[in-house]
């Protein structure tokens, strides 16, 4: 693991820093993954769990699922409104896809959450929000899961935006959490970006011990109260939509294999950024797409 100064960090990440702070840099070598018993079975590796998608809004689910499928979770369930189930069960390659009610708007309604709390129970890790929308449906959903689940739980996408406009709901949940923003999503959390990368994303985990904040991006952050460490993998052909749902469903997967969050979440972000780096050799930085990712993930996951 390297460390960088400050003026390291500012000249390859082009990022006004905080004055005194120093940025660990994540290397290969760092990261370790749990060996699989010979005698384990899908629910020994780990039972993912995605609450996402609505009606216009197919593909985030899809990829986060495909994506977590691919990095190891032993069972990966799906929640999806009724309004896309029949397209997400088709794209998915091997998720247990499961509809709740849908509102109106074809997305996830309030009332899902009567049946949320059994699926809660049994997860390992839970992901909420890609595609998920910004209703009232999506509202009672985030601050349910926030308040019952007994797992890690992953905020990413519409999810964030619930959270912006209900600060309060940081405080109700009592287990790891990991919030995944890209800067604009960051900035509706209240983050401060005036004075650099660096400085906001470790002033906000500084104000909020218990997240682990991934803060997406050149030089993508993993922060937890005062560390910091910075993602080397990665180009701008990850610039792309889509690519954020790959990097959650990639997180739960881990996340739900019993990685302690924080390791979790740098393993993920490499590991992300790995796998877009070997398809842009194949691809080039302009036509890679999000499954092309996916694709590359088990080359990534062997490379370490």
């Amino acid at each position: 693991m390297k460390c960088l100064t400050p003026r390291d960090y500012e000249q390859q990440f082009s990022d006004r820093s905080a004055a005194d702070a120093a940025v660990m840099v994540t290397e290969a070598s760092d990261l370790h993954l749990p060996a699989r018993e010979k005698r384990s079975h899908k629910y020994s590796n780990g039972r993912a769990l995605i609450i996402a998608g609505a009606e216009g809004y197919s593909g985030a689910p899809v990829l986060a699922a495909n994506a977590c499928e691919r990095s190891g979770a032993g069972l990966t369930r799906l929640i999806v409104p009724r309004s896309i189930y029949s397209i997400a069960a088709v794209k998915c390659d091997g998720a247990v896809v499961t509809p709740l009610d849908a509102d109106r708007s074809g997305a996830l309604s309030g009332r899902a959450t009567e049946a949320l709390l059994p699926y809660l129970n049994s997860a390992t890790a839970c992901l909420i929000g890609p595609g998920l929308g910004l209703g009232e449906g999506a509202r009672a959903l985030v601050s349910y899961a926030l308040h019952e689940t007994s797992s890690p739980l992953i905020l990413d996408a519409d999810a964030l935006t619930v959270v912006g406009k209900y600060p309060w709901m940081l405080e109700k949940c009592h287990e790891p959490m990991i919030l995944t923003p890209h800067e604009g999503e960051f900035e509706r959390l209240g983050g401060d970006l005036s004075n650099g990368r660096l400085a906001g994303a470790l002033a906000f985990s500084e104000a909020h011990e218990s997240i682990i904040l991934v803060l997406k991006g050149h030089g993508t952050l993993v922060c937890q109260g005062g560390q910091a460490f910075v993602n080397p993998t990665g180009s701008p052909a990850l610039a792309k939509g889509g690519t954020g749902d790959v990097l959650a469903g990639i997180l739960c997967a881990l996340l739900a294999q019993g990685i302690e969050p924080l390791e979790a979440a740098r393993s993920a972000v490499y590991l992300h950024g790995l796998a877009g780096d070997l398809a842009e050799a194949e691809t080039g930085p302009y036509s890679l797409t999000p499954s092309d990712v996916i694709r590359y993930l088990p080359k990534a996951f062997c490379s370490i």
